[in-house]
């Protein structure tokens, strides 16, 4: 019959360390934060456990036997390297990252992140390379198995382990040619309602909050385009006199790198006047990534993208 594993108890490898380093039980319980009468336990333990007395009387001191200054050096090899097991990771240093790191977005974000995103990897991470994938994915299970690291955009999934950080709340405007019909008076619902709209969902979906906010003064839009891609909506937007809603800033907050789009392109954007409910973007991540100091650096490169400093 095999006789059963020994249990090692990892406190009596750090109290033997302070013991043969000090050669005192006082200071050997100060140095550990504890009394020394635990402290003398630790080293009556030791005793047991060793055959040996490690520390024996000498005057007012205690000197090591020759079993103890053979360990002495073994000892504190044993701690450090307890210390680096059971210790918290050491920061990444993004220098030396070295990797593909894939997150999954809209084109609209995509267009947002990559430039920010580039430029930090450039600058401070070079080794690493990035791989933005569009909204094809059920988020929760591809961050669970891995297939995707970070989700940005309107997280609207609701995982148990999922960590999901919020970044930027933004409002949603009216997307408009320069000289279209609803930039030449006040826009109102019934105007608004009246115009010819292109929506954008990647589920092919019709309506959406709008919709709702009209129904309410029982006014209903015209969609004459549903398309899976802002960007695409927002060409479609330059040069017809179609809607598209996009993201913009809430009043009093600095730009967001996400509205950038339209202003490229030249659009005008008009304030909805109906009460919509605010966009937040965030991200989510799978739990086991959370102590990963590569992972936290880029996390923080997409805050420091998406929320810039003003």
């Amino acid at each position: 019959m095999n006789s059963p594993d020994p249990v090692i108890d990892a406190n009596l490898a750090v109290a033997l360390h302070a013991l043969l380093d000090e050669q005192s039980v006082t200071r050997a319980a100060a140095r550990l934060h504890t009394s020394p009468a635990a402290m003398s336990r630790a080293l009556a333990r030791l005793r047991r456990l060793l055959h040996d007395p490690l520390l024996v009387r000498a005057g007012q001191t205690m000197v090591p036997t020759p079993r103890a200054q053979a360990l002495r050096e073994e000892a504190a090899a044993v701690v450090h390297r307890l210390g680096a097991l059971l210790g918290p990771g050491a920061e990444a240093d993004p220098a030396t990252l070295r990797g593909t790191f894939t997150l999954q977005a809209s084109d609209l974000l995509a267009a947002a992140l990559g430039p920010g995103l580039l430029r930090l990897a450039r600058e401070e991470a070079p080794g690493v390379s990035l791989r933005l994938r569009a909204e094809e994915l059920e988020a929760g299970p591809a961050l669970r198995d891995g297939r995707i690291d970070l989700e940005v955009g309107s997280i609207d999934h609701v995982d148990p382990e999922t960590r999901v950080e919020e970044l930027v709340t933004l409002r949603m405007v009216a997307a408009v040619r320069p000289g279209h019909p609803l930039t030449r008076e006040t826009l109102t619902p019934d105007r608004l309602a009246a115009a010819e709209h292109v929506v954008v969902s990647r589920r092919g979906r019709f309506t959406g909050p709008l919709d709702s906010a009209l129904a309410e003064r029982n006014l209903r839009r015209r969609v004459s385009a549903v398309l899976p891609s802002h960007l695409a909506a927002l060409h479609l937007a330059a040069r017809g006199d179609v809607v598209c809603l996009v993201p913009a800033a809430l009043p009093g907050d600095p730009p967001s790198p996400v509205t950038e789009a339209a202003g490229t392109l030249g659009l005008d954007l008009l304030d909805i006047p109906l009460p919509l409910p605010p966009l937040v973007i965030g991200i989510a991540w799978h739990p086991r990534h959370a102590a990963d100091g590569a992972h936290r650096w880029l996390r923080d490169a997409v805050r420091r993208t998406l929320r810039p400093s003003p």
